[in-house]
């Protein structure tokens, strides 16, 4: 027994204690965690812009901040209707029984978050995990090792370790925690490691949910304003330095568009991210090396380097966005998540051939369309699968808490966000309550179905027919 089966005891004892826990104690641990933010935004921009080298605390505020605020806020809201009984429909032949689902915590939560947005994606899993009346374990990632650490502090201030215990470390420490028997464990990051994630918890057979990634598609129909589309997918792109899970991770367009698209692009990207200190850095030398590496395996292979700033920032930015065109089927950007500002561009001669390269590839987590003719949105809709869509922008629908966050096939299992997150990290328990007809003995529950079986058997057999 080591000393994180030791720990976990101690949460899941502390659990035991108070499996129920109030609509009040639910409400005030999620308003510690507003609090806790709230009190170091400061602090918390500076550490994230240590580990990133550059990142701007507006954007800090916008990807991290107002997300953990907005699940707070959005939680506090609808929590005392989620936690109510719902009342389900029975069949006639049971009289006057009753049924009903009630939602209970599970236990422990565990939760792996990532380094690329690593306030919101510990807090967001970790506020819905309390709002269902857990407990909360966090293992966030070493790579962003700076605010890993001092977010772990700010927890142990504001929380005790047996309601919400944070462990930070190394990748054998991650090890470790996703070989926990937890009753849930939430992991955020690449399907590599989620793989490896999922194959330890089968061991306890622990319920996973996989927050992953892929190849996100961003579809120009020919009826999109190409300058609004270049905006949004520039934003998209460039959010976080591309190191985004639903960043545009290449677009679709038809040969015609592509050049016209390509200038709206170095317009768009002047326009938003000219300023070097508003362009977040590569996470560390790795992720500037693998950028590095795309770009120059595709140059290898035949692509043409679209330089997406005119700027050239004199080593104020470590890396330079770029666009690429006539990119080889074979060349790694095409096959591989990007995570960074390179923006492949493939050329489709239409809506079915859009569709198809889509399904011909993993599905992704999100996918963008850019258009108006409804009728090639609703084909895309209906005959591509992917975690969520948004509309003629990009990232938005991850920011609507009503909305499930969450892949399918190789993009995740599972979602989480508003009362997805609250329903995941619950056990939806189906009660039935036996009444007779009318409240007598009459016909009540299996009474009329047991033997020996007669002629009021067969009569009750032909009734359910």
């Amino acid at each position: 027994m080591n000393r994180f089966t030791i720990q976990l005891d101690e949460i899941k004892a502390a659990y035991a204690a108070e499996p129920n826990p109030t609509l009040e104690v639910r409400l005030e641990r999620i308003g510690r965690i507003k609090k806790m933010i709230k009190a170091n935004e400061e602090k918390i921009c500076k550490v994230l812009a240590a580990d990133f080298g550059i990142r701007h605390p507006i954007e800090t505020h916008l990807a991290e901040f107002q997300m953990v605020y907005q699940a707070c806020q959005y939680t506090a809201k609808y929590l005392k209707e989620w936690m109510k009984p719902v009342q389900m429909e029975t069949p006639s032949y049971m009289g006057s029984s009753e049924a009903w689902v009630e939602s209970q915590s599970i236990g422990v939560i565990g939760i792996m978050s990532p380094w690329n947005y690593p306030i919101q994606l510990a807090l967001v899993p970790a506020i819905a995990a309390l709002a269902a009346g857990n407990r909360v374990w966090l293992k966030p990632s070493e790579r962003c090792s700076r605010t890993s650490g001092f977010l772990a502090g700010l927890i142990q201030e504001y929380f005790h370790p047996s309601e919400f215990c944070v462990t930070a470390g190394s990748i054998e420490v991650a090890e470790q925690f996703a070989a926990l028997p937890f009753n849930h464990l939430l992991f955020t990051g690449s399907e590599a490691v989620g793989k490896k994630v999922m194959r330890a918890a089968a061991e306890n057979l622990t319920p996973v949910t996989l927050e992953l990634g892929g190849k996100t598609p961003a579809i120009i129909d020919s009826t999109a304003k190409l300058q609004e589309a270049a905006a949004a997918i520039i934003y998209g792109k460039l959010l976080n330095g591309g190191q985004t899970c639903i960043a545009p991770d290449y677009v679709l367009i038809t040969s015609g568009n592509q050049d016209a698209f390509v200038r709206e692009l170095q317009t768009a990207a002047q326009s938003q991210f000219s300023n070097p200190e508003e362009l977040t850095g590569p996470i560390d030398d790795d992720q500037l090396q693998y950028w590095q590496h795309l770009v120059s395996d595709a140059v290898d292979r035949g692509a043409k380097v679209i330089p997406l700033l005119n700027n050239p920032s004199a080593g104020a930015r470590r890396f330079e966005p770029v666009a690429l065109i006539d990119v080889s089927p074979q060349a790694r950007v095409l096959h591989e998540e990007i995570f960074g500002p390179i923006l492949p561009i493939v050329t489709i001669a239409d809506t079915a051939a859009a569709i198809t390269y889509v399904n011909n590839r993993p599905n992704p987590l999100a996918l963008y369309w850019f258009g108006k003719d409804k009728k090639n949105l609703r084909r895309v809709l209906e005959e591509t699968r992917s975690g969520g869509v948004t509309i003629n922008d990009t990232l938005l629908h991850a920011a609507v808490q009503a909305l499930p966050f969450g892949g399918i096939g190789a993009s995740g299992i599972g979602a989480y966000h508003g009362k997805a997150g609250f329903d995941t990290f619950s056990h939806h328990k189906p009660i039935l309550e036996v009444r007779g007809l009318l409240g007598s003995n009459l016909l009540k529950g299996t009474k009329p179905a047991r033997p020996p079986y007669e002629k009021n058997t067969e009569r009750l057999l032909k009734r359910l027919k």
